[in-house]
């Protein structure tokens, strides 16, 4: 029995890849053709349907790919809003230097960029609540690093994962499973234990719809932990019991009426962007999962766009593709002008296309995860909000 995933060296060697670019490289060699240099574009296709923008993500680990092979690499910083059949980065460089590397480099970018995009637009959908990403138990656990951050950089509060302090410097976030409640099999002696047992600064907040009623639960863990609760959780937002819109509204009388301030309700379990945008007037914050971790994929395609030729970089791409790599220039959050690489703009000024490889060695230092969200939230504050899908 084994693993069934790749290790670092595994992708960094190319053996991770489709076959067909394997038995390229071998053709392209054998025919004597292995200094052919080209400029290669990445680039969005069309949206999912609904969708304006999207959050471009996965840029760290494209270049970590990327580095220390002979080949430049130009790149939108990542966390950067794009529109459909928009340019993301350019590679240039001997084809067969790249060939290999074109499966795991669109994987990355696709798959980071469609779970980011999904965050982001659930923070938004939000409206101002708080949000927290609790997806990881819904896929292979060799990727749960790659969904936090990708969550993370997206938008999102906070995310589960134990490791994530040490893979991006955040501290992780949660409640409490069903699992501690059936243990005890009595919900106040679960929440008494874990005020007791776990650190000051993790906020207490009791799951309240294990055996009973969820408004009788609330005002029993308020009795239970006092002022020291902060919270309590619902995860069943299908009750059998009714809608949770108004079972939330009750509990939120019910503690006012009882003269408790300050206790937020909190609302987890197969929620979309649908529930999200029905509750945020009454919830005060959202655990979500499946709808991250399984997003709308954006797509991404990946194409010659040039080819030395004597010395000249000459646009050269097939049919249905914009010849020519591109750079992008911004005016403000979705408006662009794209020009062709090297020239120069005639209405925006800020240039993102940017130089991040050269000669194989970085240019640059790579932004924090921390730092890609502030420039995601800064973008996600200037755009309307998203029509659920």
């Amino acid at each position: 029995m084994k693993f069934y995933m790749g290790d670092e060296d595994s992708i960094l060697s190319g053996k991770l890849t489709d076959i067909y670019f394997v038995r390229t490289r071998k053709i392209i060699e054998a025919k004597g053709l292995s200094d052919i240099r080209v400029r290669m574009e990445v680039h969005t296709g069309s949206l999912p349907r609904g969708f304006e923008w999207a959050v471009y993500a996965g840029v760290e680990e494209a270049l970590k790919l990327l580095e220390g092979r002979p080949i430049n690499v130009w790149s939108l910083p990542e966390g950067t809003f794009v529109l459909p059949n928009f340019p993301l980065m350019i590679l240039e460089g001997r084809y067969v230097d790249i060939a290999l590397l074109e499966t795991p480099l669109l994987g990355i970018l696709r798959h980071y960029t469609s779970v980011a995009t999904r965050a982001a637009r659930i923070k938004k959908l939000a409206g101002g609540k708080t949000v927290l990403y609790f997806g990881l138990r819904g896929a292979h656990p060799a990727i749960f690093p790659m969904l936090d951050r990708a969550a993370y950089i997206g938008g999102v509060d906070g995310v589960s994962g134990a490791f994530n302090e040490e893979t991006i410097g955040v501290k992780p976030k949660g409640t409490m499973p069903h699992a501690l409640i059936r243990v005890f099999g009595d919900e106040v002696e679960a929440w008494k234990a874990f005020d007791e047992v776990v650190e000051e600064e993790v906020p207490r907040i009791a799951l309240v719809d294990t055996f009973n009623d969820e408004r009788f639960a609330a005002m029993k863990a308020v009795e239970a932990l006092g002022e020291r609760l902060a919270g309590v959780r619902l995860d069943t937002p299908r009750s059998r019991r009714g809608d949770i819109k108004e079972i939330i509204k009750e509990i939120k009388w019910t503690l006012k009426l009882s003269g408790v301030d300050g206790v937020q309700v909190l609302v987890s379990g197969g929620l979309g962007e649908g529930e999200i945008a029905r509750l945020r007037d009454v919830a005060d914050g959202f655990g979500v999962g499946t709808s991250i971790t399984y997003p709308k994929p954006i797509d991404m395609s990946m194409d010659i766009v040039e080819k030395e030729v004597k010395g000249v970089w000459t646009p050269y791409t097939k049919k249905g593709k914009y010849p020519g790599a591109k750079a992008v220039f911004r005016c403000g959050v979705l408006d662009y002008e794209v020009v062709r690489l090297g020239q120069t703009p005639t209405r925006c000024t800020e240039e993102l296309m940017i130089k991040w490889i050269e000669n194989g060695k970085l240019r640059r230092e790579i932004p924090s995860a921390q730092e890609i969200r502030e420039y995601v939230l800064k973008q996600l504050s200037l755009v309307e909000a998203p029509e659920p899908v």
